[in-house]
């Protein structure tokens, strides 16, 4: 299933429905990139969520069953990337009309990151396409891999690292 900003935000409206709180909701990977206009849709979807309301957007992800993928980490965790501290205070807020959920989605720098360390061939389809279009530059993802804890194969990492930058900056 493919699913667009229209029906990302038709989910999370749902899924607005069971909070009695206001929460934190960072998406990343295809879903962010989905909602910064990055790519027109997504395959599943995908947040980061702090510990303190984890437990609590798994039981309305139940409640709402929504029929595709819907993947959370805890706060700050993508995979098996470990973002910076600094991850929410960079991330972008998107506008929308949800009363208790505050979308962001995870800095395209970030997405980058998160997306090197998995690196299949659709991550570096999303890599490409968030280098073209925020303009990011090779010394911004350079800083950014030396902030970032990996809890795989480090040696790995820095591979698929040199691969992107080669790819994409020569």
């Amino acid at each position: 299933m493919s699913l667009d900003n229209t029906k990302l935000l038709d989910f999370l409206g749902e899924v607005d429905k069971e909070f009695s709180r206001k929460i934190v909701v960072v998406a990343v990977g295809g879903t962010a990139m989905t909602l910064l206009k990055a790519k027109p849709s997504t395959i599943d979807v995908d947040f980061t969520i702090s510990e303190e309301f984890y437990d609590e957007f798994e039981r309305a992800k139940k409640i709402v069953s929504p029929g595709f993928r819907v993947d959370l980490f805890h706060g700050g965790m993508v995979f098996i990337t470990a973002l910076p501290d600094d991850y929410l205070k960079k991330s972008k807020p998107i506008r929308t009309k949800l009363k208790n959920i505050q979308l962001r989605t995870l800095d395209p720098v970030d997405i980058i990151i998160t997306k090197i360390a998995r690196l299949d061939e659709r991550d570096e389809q999303d890599i490409e396409s968030c280098i073209k279009k925020f303009k990011i530059k090779k010394n911004q993802i350079i800083r950014r891999a030396e902030d970032i804890g990996y809890s795989g194969n480090d040696g790995v990492f820095k591979d698929n690292l040199a691969t992107i930058l080669k790819k994409f900056f020569g």
